[in-house]
């Protein structure tokens, strides 16, 4: 075979290359007009991770290559393609659902800090989940993500009794502090009663070791341990949010939907008699 050269002539194919011989596609598959070559894989999930493996060829192999060879392009598919698309999709879809509990909660509450003092209470779900994970040895899933996303709203429910007490207690003219210390108090079994309900009804679950259970077992890992940690965030940390915010509110010279009530039952009744 002879090779026509730039200026006309002619060359023999063995001098203007080296020949190797070697293995040829079959078919070439192009997306985009560029050549594609699909590589898959299967995952024993018993000894590895795929998302580990993912981000280390991410990294390592797939980024070299890229470097070494200009115009080389990876992307992932499959499962992991499938796993994004949801992932985005989730997150939409999480981002309106916590505008709607936003919206129902200042409506009957009348403010709009109060409804994120309720709401602080799930990034530390959020945080029981992954422990709850770390504990029992399961690697994060899109099911566990799932569990997540149903958890933030259940973990509100707490904040929500123990917040509506103390607005009530101060309502009724009881003094901020001790409004605060007496609906903790008030609401302290009921909270930590339906958390542990909660927990132990999804330890069954857990604790199944049925082939037909195993893709459940993350979504209730999930729920149960974050419930579970929110739940000592909501009796600890929940009071004291509710006194910095009051505090933060004197600051900046705001007065508070009960101070206003108690001065209309002060207009029509007079003062509270000692």
């Amino acid at each position: 075979m002879r090779i026509r050269t730039p200026d006309g002539g002619e060359l023999p194919l063995t001098r203007a290359a080296y020949i190797t011989e070697g293995r040829g596609f079959s078919e070439i598959n192009r997306t985009d007009r560029k050549r594609v070559i699909n590589v898959t894989a299967s995952v024993d999930d018993k000894v590895a991770n795929a998302e580990e493996i993912l981000f280390d060829l991410k990294q390592g192999i797939l980024s070299r290559l890229a470097n070494d060879y200009p115009g080389l392009t990876f992307d992932m598919g499959g499962e992991e393609k499938e796993r994004m698309e949801s992932m985005g999709s989730m997150v939409q879809g999480f981002m309106l659902a916590l505008l709607g509990m936003y919206a129902l909660l200042a409506i009957p509450f009348k403010s709009y800090s109060q409804p994120l003092l309720i709401m602080a209470a799930i990034p530390f779900g959020m945080v029981g989940a992954v422990a709850g994970h770390l504990i029992m040895g399961f690697n994060l899933s899109i099911l566990s993500i799932f569990g997540i996303v149903a958890l933030s709203g259940v973990v509100v429910n707490d904040s929500l009794l123990l917040i509506d007490k103390v607005n009530r207690n101060r309502q009724e003219g009881v003094e901020l502090f001790q409004a605060v210390v007496d609906g903790s108090k008030r609401r302290f079994r009921p909270i930590l009663l339906t958390s542990l309900t909660t927990f132990f009804g999804l330890t069954p679950m857990i604790m199944e070791t049925s082939v037909q259970a195993q893709f459940l077992i993350p979504m209730a890992i999930s729920l149960a341990f974050g419930i579970l940690f929110a739940t000592g965030i909501t009796l600890l940390l929940i009071p004291s949010l509710y006194l910095v915010l009051e505090d933060v509110r004197k600051v900046f010279g705001l007065r508070t939907i009960h101070t206003n009530y108690r001065n209309e039952i002060e207009e029509h009744e007079g003062p509270p008699r000692s």
